[in-house]
């Protein structure tokens, strides 16, 4: 006790702190915005600035990285690029070039007539800086447009700065296959990386900018006070939708592998409070569906019958009544998503073979050009498949260890 009554107040405030949060299973994450800020945006000091975001670039206490760096004076934001979704996160579509109405600052769009800054687009800049928050999941575009961007950033004798954030289904888990290089020249599969690839946006750009041979000038923005074993829940950090139907932290977890549903002919929720967390279509028999998932004891998982109404534009059955199931998470430590989704797609098959089909979208959104007939042939189990995978996803890790910041 009279050791106690020694020490400085801040150094005992900051072990009650961290005894808390280890308690809790909390910690108090701040994204790599609010370390640039601790260092006075020294990286952009009397520089002339791009910033490539959206609504989820933001402080810990929710203030736009727009706002925060227009207001500076050390150095000048003269552009904003857009991703998919657009600045606000709003849009389902193709989005044109705007601009913003609080800063009037031209808005180039990377979700429309071009995927890729051009030269245009950058003239007049030293530096782009990237602050998005990523889902954790290969074919989310988000990190397809950040490597489009270092690849201009290469081109035209640019910066490029990371703005790190959390990865919100954590940093441990590595799951699905690995495609192949043919299958990677779209924004949904810019490299041939593991669909659930447990990095942090930063420790992808190192990897891109390195492994994948980008080569731009780069420098990432380390978050503090995250871990791998951190889910978004677990940071302190406020849940803002990712995308307009990326709603809640368990449809992100189930992304990487049930989410390649939306590439066949089901929905996936897209509209509903839920999206991602259930799937059906007008003609499935969700008893039947129930029925044969119950016998797969999936871990981590479990179905129930549900009926919804999809009413996203664009989307397959919009104001339909869809049948079929929900999903929850009954432990998060045990769920492979991917062998459940997996697992799913084989269910849906064998009880709806005719109407059940794939899109040309499925075989690269899984990562393997013969995964639908090997599910629906039952030549492989989900389990076997997954085991198919595996040398090359071990081979995908030791590369990945490389680049890992935490």
């Amino acid at each position: 006790m009279m050791l106690l009554r020694t020490l400085p107040l801040a150094f005992l405030l900051t072990i009650v702190t961290l005894h808390a949060e280890v308690r809790s299973g909390r910690a108090e994450v701040l994204p790599g915005i609010d370390v640039l800020k601790e260092r006075h945006f020294d990286v952009l000091a009397g520089k002339r600035v791009g910033l490539i975001t959206n609504h989820t670039g933001r402080t810990r206490g929710g203030i736009s990285d727009i706002d925060v760096l227009f207001s500076e004076k050390s150095f000048s934001l003269v552009a904003l690029f857009s991703p998919e979704h657009g600045i606000r996160g709003t849009a389902d579509e193709t989005v044109d070039n705007g601009k913003d109405e609080k800063t009037g600052l031209p808005i180039y769009s990377l979700y429309g007539k071009t995927l890729k800054p051009t030269p245009e687009m950058l003239q007049g800049l030293d530096i782009l800086v990237f602050d998005i928050q990523d889902i954790g999941t290969r074919f989310y575009t988000y990190i397809g447009t950040m490597a489009l961007a270092m690849r201009a950033a290469k081109e035209n004798g640019k910066k490029f700065v990371v703005l790190d954030r959390p990865n919100p289904i954590g940093g441990e888990k590595v799951e699905g296959a690995i495609p192949t290089t043919d299958f990677c020249s779209g924004i949904t599969c810019i490299f041939p990386i593991a669909t659930r690839h447990g990095m942090t946006i930063g420790e992808l750009a190192r990897m891109f900018n390195d492994h994948f041979g980008i080569g731009c000038e780069l420098e990432v923005v380390p978050m503090q006070r995250w871990t791998r074993n951190l889910l978004f829940d677990q940071t302190g950090l406020p849940w803002a939708n990712p995308s307009p139907n990326m709603k809640t932290l368990n449809g992100a977890i189930f992304y990487p592998g049930l989410g390649v549903a939306e590439t066949t002919s089901l929905s996936v929720g897209r509209g509903t409070s839920r999206p991602f967390e259930v799937y059906g279509a007008p003609y499935i028999n969700s008893a039947k569906l129930l029925d044969n998932l119950s016998k797969r004891n999936i871990p981590g998982i479990r179905f129930e019958a549900i009926s919804f109404i999809p009413t996203a534009l664009y989307h397959p059955y919009k104001d339909q009544l869809c049948h079929g199931v929900a999903a929850s998470i009954t432990d998060r430590d045990q769920l492979d998503s991917v062998l459940a989704g997996l697992n799913l797609i084989q269910a849906f098959y064998e009880t709806h073979p005719r109407q059940f089909t794939p899109t040309s979208g499925f075989k690269v959104e899984v990562g393997d050009r013969d995964i639908w007939n090997l599910l629906t042939s039952r030549k492989l189990t989900p389990e076997q498949i997954v085991l198919r995978w595996q040398n090359n996803l071990d081979n995908f890790k030791r590369i990945r260890a490389k680049y890992l910041l935490y």
